[in-house]
């Protein structure tokens, strides 16, 4: 009789249930904590990655547009210098009471003409004379002023080749910046850690290198991480190429600042004080002073930086790209513990690494409104020698922009879509540079995430590599298309 009560009996099935559902609830927490806690770590370690990269990158652009700058800032020297030893010889206003006197002689001829516009004239003549003396007197002295001053330490900056030294400086200095970036970023970016220890970035060629390192500070241009040459110290094939074409931008350079400084500094004789000719007679010995500067007394010093190897001119201008103007940032991290060790365990046995990729390049000008027939390429005195970030289209004040697209504005000016920007070269002149964040596609991709930096600190974490067995880049893009 009790064993059939005992089979009817269903008093506490429900707390086996709620044993067995209790369990199950729980394993469920734990993969649902386990999976979101890899999803965290696996999206904080790829924005580490493109943060790293990107940080990288922007360095990298500093340091091309640094030396872009410096190269500008060489060939200003060398015209301020040619512009101070005429201010310091005073050639040019040695001739001007010459030519002043000669005029003296021709007024009073002007005068007794007996016609009315010539005796105005030789009166005109002979009252603007002195004036035009006086003109060039206080000029030249305040430019041997100035000279006397300025020029002892611009002769001194070209003496002890001071900007070449200083963008050497430059190339080995951003790429080691550029690692300590990349590994801040990361570091940055694995806070707080799960007990999962610090994150550690990376920054790598794309010939399987660290960025930085004793290879920058050498003279081959292959093992440098900036694309650029030195052409008066690497030894490098075609060196004279780039000797010579560094030698033709410093001096296409130079007279084009020699110019600015003489159209600024000269425009009142251009203007008002043309009978001396003091203004075209400056020009001529300063003309001179720079020639002898570029031709004789450096001429194969005090070179401006060149581009290693232009992607618009060579014949396979993606080759170029990955090997000059590519770099990989690759980021570490222990594996993450998990929630329930006894019911879940990570199958792979290296830690977890995140990558992203980081071009240099000269962006394209954007699209914008400009007067049709012109340029947006910065106005009417625009070079395409150099060019600073930011340039924009020149608007005259007196051209409105109200009827862009289908009306004209005062006087007749269409606007049209056109590219606005400066210029697009890539050279050492083009101060544009920039970065940008793109799909990881280089084939030593593999090699890359199973190389150990050796830099310092990557050992003492122990983190542990990967062993791809012959994986390759194409296959490691399909499993993560970053």
């Amino acid at each position: 009789m009790s064993i059939r009560k005992l089979h009817g009996d269903e008093r506490g099935s429900i707390s086996i249930v709620s044993v067995f559902a209790v369990m199950f609830l729980a394993m469920l927490l734990g993969m649902v904590m386990n999976v979101g806690r890899h999803v965290d770590g696996k999206i904080r370690m790829q924005n580490a990655a493109d943060a790293a990269a990107y940080s990288g990158g922007v360095v990298l652009a500093r340091g091309m547009n640094t030396l872009a700058f410096t190269n500008h800032l060489l060939c200003d020297v060398f015209a301020v210098t040619a512009f101070l030893r005429e201010a310091r010889d005073q050639n040019a206003a040695s001739y001007a009471p010459g030519i002043l006197a000669a005029w003296s002689k021709v007024a009073p001829i002007f005068s007794s003409s007996g016609f009315p516009k010539f005796t105005a004239l030789g009166s005109a003549i002979q009252q603007k004379v002195p004036l035009e003396q006086k003109m060039v007197d206080r000029y030249s002295a305040w430019a041997k002023s100035v000279s006397a001053q300025v020029l002892p330490m611009m002769e001194e900056i070209l003496a002890e080749e001071l900007i070449p030294k200083y963008q050497r400086a430059v190339v080995v200095a951003f790429p080691e910046i550029a690692q300590a970036a990349a590994r801040e970023t990361a570091a940055r970016n694995g806070d707080p850690d799960h007990r999962r220890g610090p994150m550690f970035g990376v920054l790598w060629r794309t010939d399987a290198r660290p960025v930085g390192g004793d290879a920058d500070s050498g003279y081959s241009p292959d093992d440098r991480t900036l694309p650029v040459i030195d052409p008066e110290l690497d030894s490098v094939a075609n060196q004279e190429q780039y000797v010579g074409m560094a030698v033709e931008q410093r001096r296409t350079l130079s007279h084009k600042y020699l110019d600015d400084w003489n159209a600024e500094l000269l425009s009142a004789f251009d203007q008002v004080a043309k009978m001396s000719q003091f203004a075209g007679l400056w020009r001529s010995f300063t003309c001179g002073y720079l020639e002898k500067l570029l031709t004789e007394e450096y001429p194969r010093s005090n070179l401006p930086f060149v581009i290693h190897e232009n992607p618009l001119q060579t014949a396979n201008s993606n080759t170029t790209l990955q090997k000059h103007y590519t770099y990989i940032s690759v980021v570490y991290w222990k594996k993450l513990p998990e929630a329930a060790p006894g019911l879940f365990k990570n199958p792979l046995e290296a830690d977890a690494q995140a990558f992203a990729e980081v071009h240099l390049f000269i962006p394209r000008n954007r699209l914008g409104w400009v007067p049709e027939g012109g340029s947006g390429g910065g106005g009417p005195n625009h070079s395409p020698l150099g060019g600073v970030p930011g340039e924009i289209a020149f608007v005259p004040m007196d051209q409105p922009v109200d009827n862009v697209g289908n009306g004209s504005g005062s006087g007749g000016t269409r606007w049209v879509v056109g590219r606005v920007g400066g210029p697009t070269v890539w050279n050492l002149l083009n101060q544009s540079w920039n970065c940008q964040l793109a799909p990881a596609t280089q084939p030593a991709l593999a090699t890359i995430l199973q190389s150990d930096p050796g830099l310092p600190g990557f050992n003492n974490a122990q983190y542990k590599l990967p062993n791809l067995g012959g994986l390759s880049s194409e296959e490691i893009q399909q499993i993560s298309p970053h």
